[in-house]
């Protein structure tokens, strides 16, 4: 896979298979494979959000709906999948905290057709259930003696940035709780860079990790461009939803691989 084998359209056909990655996966096959879950748990709570403002701006409405249908999908069936691997104690307490928090959720997400004012609403419940599936990521990570699993959670949380740069990019763009909406886009593009570095550097990237992460370099540089251009423009939006997709493939990918060298 070459830096020129994504365009802007290559996540119509193939970063959207994100959300079909794991079907045959009737239940968490390991720890590494717990938190690799578990963290993209967190992702999942912000590209839905992502792609709820969309649909309200009325951008990328296909490719929004798509995404939005295929997320709340996979959430579901991760969600039953770590409750059911979670020991007793904090760990299956935290993803009954997140079942709920989840089912206020879906219902925003859902319940009714997007609107400006359930804009600020969504984007508190989507913090609730992020904060939950993080913690829930967390102690998968503690009930790992090994280095590895620090850098699946980091890898992980990657893609969640990405996504969360995205949906607070849409929400400023449609106006929603604009100064937080700011606040947080620039918080999280301000944590993307060293944890990239973070992952290159670790004794345990494999070449192919090296590869895939010089890959994510090109996309965050597509991402952090259109980041760059003023909110406002549907033109700047819908660039900004279909790169935040791109980017997001290629570190679910880099996620994935450690998660496999952890077992």
């Amino acid at each position: 896979m070459t830096h020129t084998a994504f365009n802007r359209r290559t996540f119509c056909g193939s970063a959207l298979a994100l959300a079909l990655a794991t079907p045959g996966h009737a239940q968490v096959k390991s720890l590494g494979d717990a938190i690799n879950k578990a963290g993209r748990q967190r992702m999942l709570s912000q590209r839905m959000g992502k792609a709820w403002m969309c649909l309200g701006l009325g951008i990328e409405v296909e490719s929004a709906r798509r995404v939005l249908d295929q997320s709340m999908a996979l959430f579901d069936r991760q969600l039953t999948e770590l409750k059911a691997f979670a020991p007793a104690g904090d760990t299956r307490d935290t993803y009954v905290q997140l079942e709920a928090a989840w089912s206020g959720y879906k219902a925003l997400l859902v319940g009714t057709s997007p609107s400006h004012n359930q804009g600020k609403p969504l984007l508190e419940q989507a913090g609730k259930v992020l904060a939950l599936a993080h913690k829930g990521t967390g102690l998968y990570e503690q009930q790992s003696s090994k280095p590895g699993a620090k850098l699946v959670n980091v890898a992980g949380r990657q893609r969640m940035l990405s996504q969360r740069m995205a949906q607070f990019y849409l929400a400023n763009t449609w106006n929603v709780d604009t100064a937080i909406s700011q606040r947080e886009m620039a918080k999280a593009r301000e944590e993307f860079i060293p944890a990239l570095e973070l992952l290159r550097n670790a004794p345990e990237a494999t070449p192919e990790i090296k590869q895939t992460l010089a890959l994510a370099d090109g996309q965050w540089m597509f991402f952090n461009n259109a980041l760059k251009t003023g909110a406002g423009s549907s033109k700047a939006a819908s660039h900004v939803f279909i790169t935040s997709e791109n980017l997001l493939e290629v570190m679910d990918d880099v996620t994935t691989q450690y998660a496999r060298i952890l077992g």
